[in-house]
């Protein structure tokens, strides 16, 4: 009985830890280094995904001025760049999981900062 035990705690452990390394937050530790990543649209979205997921992000985060006309990030002025954007913004403000960035499998998560001139991504 004490084996049939031992076997059910070291199950539950390999699935706690199998779920913290593939499911986990931000904290990406490769050789003692922090990882950092960001979310961003996928270059296939198409202009209803992308139209879809700036609105989605927008009403979540409350504040989009960011790529509004005058926002840092307006230019360039175009769906893949606002979506890009405000769906990284969302993906830092909600805990950067990985289904933080899924936005119905039209975003992907890259370990390259995507900001550019005075358009910085958290």
């Amino acid at each position: 009985m004490a084996q049939s035990s031992i076997a059910s705690s070291l199950s539950i452990l390999f699935l706690v830890l199998f779920f913290i390394h593939f499911l986990g937050g931000p904290m990406k530790l490769v050789n003692g280094q922090v990882i950092k990543t960001w979310c961003a649209a996928k270059p296939s979205a198409t202009d209803s995904e992308l139209s879809a997921n700036i609105q989605f992000a927008c009403n979540q985060l409350r504040d989009c001025k960011v790529i509004q006309e005058g926002g840092s990030c307006y230019n360039p002025n175009s769906l893949i760049n606002h979506a890009s954007v405000v769906m990284n913004l969302y993906y830092k403000a909600v805990g950067q999981n990985i289904w933080n960035c899924d936005f119905r499998g039209s975003a992907l998560i890259t370990q390259t900062d995507p900001s550019y001139g005075s358009c910085k991504y958290a």
